[in-house]
């Protein structure tokens, strides 16, 4: 599977696993798209090279190549990356993470979404933390070892990373039409799944359909139906993860017309197919368990 295509989907955390950590990386002009979106899960991205933008609910604020962002559970964010080649560590782990004795100390970290930055010796220091976890990740997941890398870098980041003030006119919150959305917003952010017509949508707001269209596609930046549509795709790769539903068992799930229809976007979107996504993920957790 194409490790850049997973960013703004999840990373399928098996059941037996707190924490799971992937690296992400784009060419040049490849195409790359972020909707404003929550996880259940609380996130770490430790950049590597990167030039754009992090939106959050306490505002926007300019990402520097070696910038890391830590999002909480639940909470909305986005980004808007440029064109130019990019790549960054993605880490996310369950809350009941936070609640081990050795990670009380950092726990506060992730009241909010946080932008920070860190000097050079320090910037240094973690990216080595980052790739040692990485590959002690790959060879012993479930191991004291890794949890006791994931919390040494975590620790480190609370103790030296300082926080990027974001400009708070533009939060997202602020953003205009974010109230009127709240309804179906609230849907997303809660229900672990939602497929809601744009009338239905619309009329759970107190709109006409055209001007729920209108606010919703200035707000997440993409058309109602298109956000549905990859909703509906980060809900049938977590499905294809964590289940053992068939394909065809899912396309219906998801209310796609047939099979076929799903593979078609699946592929589309991820750049494989739902049965490359899934054998990928067995082949990992495979590799993980006889490690």
């Amino acid at each position: 599977m194409k490790q850049q295509n997973v960013y703004c989907e999840p990373l399928c955390i098996a059941k037996e696993y707190l924490f799971d950590i992937q690296k992400v990386s784009y060419q040049d002009e490849e195409p790359y798209s972020c909707l404003m979106h929550f996880h259940e899960v609380h996130e770490l991205i430790i950049f590597e090279d990167i030039q754009g933008s992090y939106f959050s609910s306490q505002g926007d604020s300019a990402l520097q190549n070696s910038d890391i962002v830590l999002t909480p559970a639940l909470e909305v964010h986005n980004y808007e990356i440029g064109p130019k080649a990019k790549s960054w560590y993605l880490i996310q782990f369950l809350p009941e993470v936070l609640n081990l004795p050795q990670f009380q100390s950092i726990k506060p970290l992730f009241n909010r979404g946080m932008h920070l930055r860190m000097d050079s010796k320090n910037t240094l220091i973690v990216q080595q933390q980052t790739r040692w976890l990485v590959e002690c990740f790959e060879q012993q997941p479930r191991s004291d070892k890794s949890l006791a890398l994931l919390s040494l870098l975590l620790l480190w980041i609370a103790d030296q990373a300082q926080a990027v003030t974001q400009n708070s006119e533009h939060t997202l919150k602020q953003s205009q039409g974010f109230s009127r959305l709240l309804p179906v917003i609230n849907l997303f952010k809660h229900d672990e799944y939602v497929n809601l017509s744009v009338g239905e949508a619309a009329e759970k707001c107190h709109l006409s359909t055209s001007h729920f269209s209108r606010l919703f596609k200035s707000v997440f930046r993409h058309t109602y139906d298109n956000y549905i549509l990859q909703h509906k795709l980060y809900h049938g790769a977590r499905m294809l993860g964590q289940s053992n539903y068939s394909v065809t068992q899912i396309s219906y799930e998801m209310e796609f017309s047939s099979p076929s229809h799903f593979i078609a976007h699946f592929k589309k979107y991820y750049g494989v197919t739902p049965y490359q996504y899934r054998s990928d993920i067995n082949r990992r957790m495979l590799m993980a368990e006889t490690a």
